[in-house]
């Protein structure tokens, strides 16, 4: 039998999943709780194999909860239930320790199912919502490739390229000169550049030198 604790901040939320989840032979909801602080103490004395977990609730979102109730229990797994369908929320979601992630719009079944999924040590995430966090993911991964560096390391590489020295970047920036050290060694690796020249090249190729 799944255990599943239903957290939301509406009771008529939480009634709707409990008549849901209860009408399965293998799914037993064993309470509920209104707010993240409530979802770990509930956490703690009914000890669920899931927690259907809300993201946008008084208090701590479900998401800045995650952390602490896995801490308490860490043999439970956290299903997030959300109206949000950014694929950020899913990143937050899934760095925050939670085993899955399902629309409020889905469907019975599909929430029926991630519960099954997440309680048998799989993932879950709405397919919809999962293409669009891998064309996001995809399209950040171009923009990481096609530009490498930081802002913080395009300003100094454009610094670097006009003449500066270390102590002078790291004056114009309120950094140490230490930190202008480091980001200089980091500009040189990620664009495989060995030399001033080779800094001053890449600067005007690249527009910098243009830049106010």
């Amino acid at each position: 039998m799944i255990r599943v604790l239903v957290v939301d901040d509406h009771a008529v939320v939480r009634t709707g999943l409990r008549l849901l989840l209860n009408a399965e032979q293998d799914i037993e909801v064993v309470g509920e709780a209104g707010s993240g602080r409530e979802a770990i103490f509930e956490t703690r004395s009914s000890k669920p194999d899931v927690v259907l977990m809300d993201v946008v609730m008084p208090g701590e979102s479900g998401i800045d909860v995650t952390p602490q109730l896995l801490h308490e229990a860490p043999d439970t797994k956290v299903l997030v239930l959300s109206m949000q369908d950014d694929p950020s929320y899913v990143r937050q979601a899934f760095a925050a320790g939670a085993s899955g992630y399902v629309l409020k719009e889905a469907v019975d079944v599909e929430v029926v199912a991630a519960v099954r999924e997440v309680a048998g040590g799989g993932r879950y995430v709405n397919p919809a919502l999962g293409a669009r966090l891998v064309a996001a993911e995809a399209e950040e991964r171009a923009r990481a490739e096609a530009d490498p560096l930081s802002e913080r390391e395009r300003e100094v590489l454009r610094l670097l390229a006009l003449g500066h020295t270390n102590q002078e970047i790291a004056k114009m920036l309120y950094i140490s000169v230490r930190t202008a050290e480091t980001h200089r060694a980091h500009i040189m690796q990620k664009l495989n550049l060995s030399s001033r020249a080779d800094l001053v090249r890449y600067a005007l190729a690249q527009g910098l030198l243009s830049e106010t």
